[in-house]
């Protein structure tokens, strides 16, 4: 009797165990972009974001206590933070195909571990400050109005 309670337990054991294994398995194996020829592939944009004419790759998340954002009418200034999961040089062609969609115009990326990629438009400036850490990246958007250009004062002529 005391056999057949062993093997009983040991192949409940057994079973659960296998349970959990498939379960929580099947959640770490990843898919290669067969179309890319195992290139990672591109990110998506999130369907919910701050504002709607700056995009965020799908999947990262809102560091709301070390962001800020205000708008006056047509006057919006912000700073919004992010993390997520990605190779940087995935979210920096994210941000060049996305923002050109939302009339945004790349100016120039600075890279210097980090990276700055500087956005104009009429009457607004956008830097988008990706930091790498580790197999994440930390995207900062800073978003403000575009500084005025003073007019220079004209001469007259007596």
């Amino acid at each position: 009797m005391g056999l057949r309670t062993m093997n009983h337990e040991l192949r409940t054991t057994i079973f659960f165990i296998l349970i959990v294994f498939i379960l929580t398995g099947c959640e770490t194996f990843t898919k290669k972009d067969k179309s890319m020829g195992g290139a990672t592939p591109a990110l998506q944009p999130q369907s919910v974001v701050k504002f709607a004419d700056i995009p965020v790759p799908a999947g990262f998340k809102f560091l709301s206590e070390e962001s800020y954002s205000f708008e006056s009418g047509s006057v919006r200034v912000a700073v919004l933070k992010y993390h997520g999961k990605a190779d940087v040089e995935q979210v920096i062609n994210f941000y060049k195909d996305q923002m050109p969609m939302y009339s945004w115009n790349l100016l120039n990326i600075v890279e210097y571990g980090q990276r700055l990629m500087n956005f104009d438009r009429e009457g607004e400036t956008c830097i988008v400050d990706l930091e790498p850490k580790g197999k994440s990246v930390i995207t900062t958007i800073s978003l403000g109005p575009k500084a005025q250009r003073a007019k220079k004062a004209e001469k007259t002529v007596k």
